[in-house]
């Protein structure tokens, strides 16, 4: 039966793939030169990396997700999470918006755990301006999106494990709204050389999304020099896609003391709405209680350089993990971003 089921994976992973190549190939966006693909898909927010661990590293994390936070990166990485676990994770964006994220686990049968987790992305009030007052009409509005997942993951073989979610995407700012679903689909494979993982998985592969609501109604005249009543005038939402994200990732444990461990980590990314990325990563730990990370992300305009910290603590059938790390930015300030993870043996 397990061997029926990694073959059925690796024939998914196998299709998405050749779709997500398509997708970036042939976006639903336009735009001209380098920038062929931006402006392509919808729900931004998707893209915005979750957990402290994890952007110390910039993102080279495909491979190495252990925690919940593998729900972004990788959902394979979820069958390493033992016992009952929670996580709660907030990054302070840019311009006033919050992003956070809050999953559970618990394991459901030997080698398989299951989880949820939700999303949130939203913004303080936003002055409504107009072209007739630019300063402001004395209104307010605010962004918040949302995700709302469940996820299986687990191992197929000593070495193979898969992750798949099926989760729910909703965007609303103002008094427009959409939703959609949406699934993601991962694989990790330890091969057990030299502390060596492949991770791959794919992204937000779902429906077409489209805004409604009743900033899309108003009343209007057919002629205005006629003195007759308005009509009711409903204007057409543009649907648009998620960003579909492919990554692949290797890790490797280049250094596994008692008392130091050194883990080197590498990613390449593929989206449907921008250019590539690359991401590189380090971590090192001291006796599993105090980890000092950094990373580099190439490819993209804004983040660079990244650098987190990391404290472990294990007291009698309860252990935790507090994270915390650090991004400048080229134009929009330094992204701060706080974790903290809670687990029952």
């Amino acid at each position: 039966m397990r061997k029926i089921i990694v073959i059925m994976t690796i024939a998914l992973l196998s299709v998405l793939s050749n779709n997500s190549v398509l997708a970036v190939d042939k976006p639903t966006g336009s735009s001209a030169g380098e920038f062929l693909k931006v402006g392509a898909a919808g729900s931004q927010f998707l893209k915005i990396g979750i957990g402290a661990r994890a952007n110390g590293m910039a993102g080279a994390y495909t491979s190495v997700a252990n925690d919940l936070t593998a729900l972004y990166w990788n959902p394979a990485g979820v069958a390493d999470v033992k016992g009952m676990n929670g996580e709660f994770h907030y990054t302070q964006w840019f311009a006033g918006y919050s992003h956070s994220f809050a999953a559970l686990s618990m394991p459901i049968s030997e080698g398989f755990t299951a989880s949820a987790h939700l999303v949130s992305f939203s913004s303080d009030k936003i002055p409504v301006t107009t072209l007739a007052q630019p300063e402001g009409t004395g209104s307010h509005y605010t962004v918040n999106d949302l995700v709302a997942g469940v996820s299986i993951s687990g191992y197929l073989t000593d070495q193979f494990s898969f992750g798949v979610t099926g989760k729910m995407v909703h965007n609303a700012f103002s008094a427009l709204n959409s939703q959609g679903i949406a699934f993601d689909v991962g694989t990790l494979y330890d091969t057990e050389i030299q502390g060596i993982k492949l991770g791959f998985a794919i992204f937000n592969l779902g429906s077409e999304m489209e805004y409604e609501g009743q900033d899309l109604k108003t009343t209007k005249k057919y002629i205005e020099e006629l003195k007759s009543a308005p009509w009711d005038v409903t204007f057409l939402a543009n649907p648009y896609t998620m960003p579909l994200i492919f990554r692949a990732g290797i890790s490797s444990e280049v250094i596994a003391q008692e008392d130091h461990k050194v883990i080197l980590a590498g990613d390449f990314i593929t989206l449907s709405d921008t250019p590539e990325q690359f991401a590189i990563g380090a971590e090192y730990t001291w006796i599993d209680l105090v980890s000092v990370r950094a990373g580099y992300r190439f490819g993209q305009d804004q983040l660079g350089l990244s650098f987190g910290l990391g404290l472990s603590y294990l007291t009698d059938g309860v252990k935790g993990q507090l994270d915390y790390s650090l991004t400048p930015t080229a134009d929009i300030g330094w992204i701060n971003r706080l974790s903290i993870a809670v687990g029952l043996k």
